[in-house]
């Protein structure tokens, strides 16, 4: 009980210097600030967004990094497993499109507690999942995937088609 009262103490001082610095009320503060930390949390790779979430308050830090949605992926060629007998579809992305034609980078590993994905859900299609990482940092436990419908304004390479 403590140690709650003491993490609402922190997140109540570090929003007081927000608010000192910004001029806004301290709500407010603090709900930029975590919207702002949000962003660039889902824009790093998870090792990253990790070693900025650790430099927040630990109430703030929990909301920025449990739950929320992650950065634009692409799947991994062959990567899609499905698992009938534990309701399950695994699979890993990359941020660079596999089609890019240069190195993938580190696939994360995913997991998602469900059969159902969506239709445009397929090897090197661009998805978005939500959910949360592992303590470890090395999966992804998705509570939602959606998968992006390719621009209408792009050719198969994935530049701009002409028009």
């Amino acid at each position: 009980m403590i140690h709650d009262g003491r993490r609402a103490q922190t997140l109540h001082a570090f929003g007081l210097r927000l608010a000192r610095l910004t001029a806004m009320a301290e709500a407010d503060a603090l709900a930029a600030f975590e919207l702002l930390a949000w962003n660039v949390c889902r824009r790093l790779p998870p090792a990253e967004a990790r070693d900025f979430a650790a430099q927040l308050p630990a109430l703030m830090r929990e909301r920025v990094l449990c739950g929320l949605p992650g950065p634009d992926r692409h799947i991994t060629l062959g990567s899609i497993e499905r698992d009938v007998a534990a309701k399950q579809v695994r699979f890993h992305v990359q941020g660079e499109p596999p089609h890019a034609g240069g190195a993938p980078g580190q696939p994360l590993a995913v997991v998602f507690d469900s059969l159902e994905t969506p239709d445009l859900f397929k090897d090197g299609a661009e998805v978005v999942v939500e959910g949360r990482l592992s303590e470890a940092g090395d999966v992804f436990h998705a509570d939602k995937v959606m998968a992006k419908c390719p621009s209408k304004f792009e050719s198969a390479a994935g530049r701009p088609a002409a028009v």
